[in-house]
Parts: structure tokens; C-alpha cells; sequence
């Protein structure tokens, strides 16, 4: 999920200089697809950009293992230099985006398989000319800076390159499908972002759900199981009322699930970091309660107005989330309510005490899962949820009498 890079997470020197982000740098940075296609095309976001994005080459290639991740390609900075394609972006190969806006580049043909890594390299000559900047922080995937343009090189071999755990820029891979193709998009915060799952693992409770669904659609021989992309739009410290780690959730609706093609199904699993950040007052935690129940009607009625059926999934504090889950678990299947339950705080509770994580699953802060917590919370989806609900929401517009 694209969102205003805060500034602790500004890239490291000699990347960053005053008023001056990335002169004369290659972004190498490697992405996990989801869905088979032939046709790609990349889509930039400079929707937190102070001044114009000015990209002066950018291309995509299959990544060589490097080493990083066991052998694993995501994160390598390596690439396959007899797959390199260079982009364009409207017949040219620089483009300058305004900000605030969203630049895509001509489709190329490029065969890929579900569950590809590729890799992006851009190259900006004389850098963005701001300190205000869009990325994703939370990436858990090694990136790569370095100077000079490496765009179609095998290899960054200058002595300036560094690795972050970091995306800059790139706000969506899009791919041509076929029609009976469709895509899952979860909007979240950390849980949802992986925050304590692998570096360059693939880790996320949403990437070891898209392997569920293609293992039990071969297991199962059921095909429409594994033509489900699944998009991640998630941000740690994200909430649904409120801007802070990125634009709130009841905001962002439009930008990260609806204006996405493809979509039929959607998921929210946010709620968590406004319960934390509300005082402690029983006025004050009826108040948010009370807003968050509004924001996820409001979210879904939104979703359903463009026949995409939505999941809840109820956040993982302690009265009010409690008095929300109940309610989210009260909706499911009502008219204007969510059109699936996904129960992850009931499979990851301690079962001494509902109210707290299973320290089995619990990665030391009692928030957020660890590794094999991520793997129950994939393991618990109910994947029949995909199949009951092919055609979308029965909700498209509720009419009062």
C-alpha cells in the first residue's frame, strides 16, 4: 500500500540528500505475483510526492538467486539479463508523474505463472527533487539502491550500494487475465503487512493463504480455487478512522480495492490501532466502538455498490474489540452487513484466556503473530467462502422501505 514515507524511514546516505532523494540511483527492489498472465504492465504512484517523480529508465527481468533467503529469489538483487524488457510509458522511456498522480507503463509481453518472483529496477537520473516521498516501509522484502543506472545489469556492483527493506514507488503489477480470473484484496495494518514474519519469505498471512488456495485447488481439482490473485493493502499502524501510517482505511477504499480490475472479493482486518489509541475511558471506548461499526458499514456499502462481496475479519483490546468482533460475527449475512466471516480471533486466543494471544502464536508483543501465527491465521480461512460467494454480494444496494 503506497503511503507518505515518514521520516525516520527516508532512504540511508548518499540517497538521500537535502531536499533530494535518489540522484542518479538504481531501485532494484523484486515482487511476488500472484496470478498467471502473459501481458504486464507497471503502475507508479507519486501520491505523496512533494515534486515531480522523474523516472528515467525503468525495466523488468526474472531474478537469480543470490543467496538471500536461502536460495529463495525474492529479495535477490540479481537478474537474468536474457529476460530484461525495458518500459515505456506512453511510447517513451522517461516520464515525469505530477504529484499526486499515477503513471502506467505500455503492456509488454511477458509470461508469468502464479506465484513468480519478478524483479523492477528504475533508474532517476537527477532524483525527486523533495523529502516527501511515496513508498511502503513495511516490506519485508530486501530492495536495493545504488548509483548510476543499472537497470539491464546482472548485477549493482557499485561501492554505494545498499539494501533496505523497502518499496518505493510501485504501487501495483498489473496483469492481463484470463476472464475467469479474479482477485481477493485484504485491506489491513501490521498483522496484515507480516510485522514479525521472515524477511524475504513470503510470510504474510495472505502469501501462505494464496498457497493454500493453489494446494487445495490441485489437491482438489478444483480450478477456480487457484484463479484467485491475492492483493495486499496493508500498513503497519494503519486505522480506519484516521490518517497516521498512511491514509485511513475508510479513505482508501476506492483507491486500493474498487479502482483495482478484477476484483471480486475483499477484506477487512483493521480496527486494532484505533481501540489502541483511544483513551482508556469507557466514554471514550464506546465512541470509537461505536465509529468503527459506521466505518465498516459505510466500507462495505462502498464495496458492495461495485458487486464486490466482502469478508470480515475481526481485529486481534480488550472491551471494546470484544463488543466489535460480536458485532462484526452479528452482521455476517445480514443486508448491509459483511457477507463472510473470517474468525481469526477465535483460532488465535489463548484457550486458558479469550482475552489474550496463545503465546504459541504470539511473537513477544502481544499484538502481532508469529511466524507460525500467520500460518493458523491462513490455515483458518475459510477458502469455501471464495466459492459460496462467486457471483459477488448479494448486497449491491440496500433500498429502504
Amino acid at each position: 500500500m503506497p503511503q507518505l514515507t515518514e521520516p525516520a524511514n527516508l532512504p540511508p546516505q548518499p540517497f538521500n540528500q537535502t531536499d533530494l532523494v535518489f540522484f542518479n540511483t538504481t531501485l532494484r527492489q523484486t515482487f511476488h505475483i500472484t496470478t498467471p498472465s502473459t501481458y504486464l504492465r507497471l503502475r507508479l504512484s507519486n501520491a505523496f510526492g512533494g515534486a515531480n517523480l522523474p523516472i528515467t529508465a525503468a525495466t523488468i527481468a526474472v531474478p537469480l538467486a543470490s543467496g538471500i533467503g536461502n536460495g529463495n529469489l525474492t529479495g535477490s538483487s540479481l537478474i537474468n539479463t536474457t529476460t530484461v524488457q525495458h518500459l515505456t510509458f506512453s511510447g517513451e522511456a522517461e516520464i515525469s508523474i505530477p504529484p499526486g498522480a499515477l503513471a502506467v507503463s505500455d503492456p509488454i509481453y511477458f509470461p508469468v505463472h502464479a506465484n513468480q518472483i519478478l524483479s523492477i529496477s528504475l533508474y532517476l537520473a537527477n532524483g525527486q527533487s523533495t523529502q516527501s516521498i511515496t513508498s511502503h516501509p513495511g516490506s519485508r522484502t530486501s530492495s536495493y539502491l545504488s548509483r548510476g543506472d543499472w537497470t539491464a545489469s546482472k548485477n549493482l556492483t557499485d561501492s554505494s550500494t545498499q539494501e533496505v527493506f523497502h518499496w518505493y514507488f510501485i504501487s501495483a503489477l498489473e496483469a492481463w487475465s484470463e476472464p475467469a480470473v479474479s482477485s481477493f484484496v485484504v485491506v489491513g495494518d501490521s498483522i496484515t503487512d507480516g510485522r514479525s514474519s521472515y524477511n524475504n519469505a513470503n510470510g504474510r498471512w495472505t502469501d501462505l493463504l494464496f498457497n493454500r488456495l493453489h494446494y487445495h485447488s490441485s489437491s482438489t481439482n478444483n480450478p477456480a480455487l487457484g484463479n484467485i490473485a491475492v492483493s495486499n493493502q496493508a500498513a503497519g499502524g494503519n486505522r480506519v478512522l484516521a490518517d497516521g501510517a498512511g491514509p485511513s482505511a475508510l479513505s482508501r477504499i476506492e483507491r486500493d480495492v474498487i479502482a483495482h480490475p478484477g476484483v471480486k472479493y475483499a477484506m477487512t482486518l483493521e480496527g486494532v490501532n484505533d481501540i489502541g489509541t483511544a483513551m482508556a475511558t469507557m466514554e471514550a471506548q464506546r465512541v470509537v466502538g461505536d465509529a468503527l461499526i459506521q466505518a465498516y458499514k459505510q466500507m462495505f456499502t462502498r464495496m458492495h455498490t461495485a458487486g464486490i462481496a466482502v469478508f470480515g475479519g475481526n481485529p486481534l483490546r480488550e472491551e471494546t474489540r470484544m463488543r466489535v468482533n460480536e458485532w462484526i460475527r452479528g452482521s455476517v449475512g445480514m443486508a448491509g452487513g459483511f457477507d463472510g466471516l473470517v474468525d481469526f480471533d477465535e483460532v488465535m486466543k489463548n484457550p486458558i484466556n479469550s482475552t489474550e494471544m496463545n503465546p504459541l502464536l504470539n511473537s513477544g508483543d502481544c499484538l502481532h503473530p508469529n511466524p507460525e501465527g500467520y500460518q493458523v491465521m491462513a490455515d483458518a480461512f475459510p477458502v469455501e467462502l471464495f466459492e459460496k460467494l462467486e457471483k459477488g454480494s448479494e448486497y449491491i444496494c440496500v433500498v429502504p422501505d
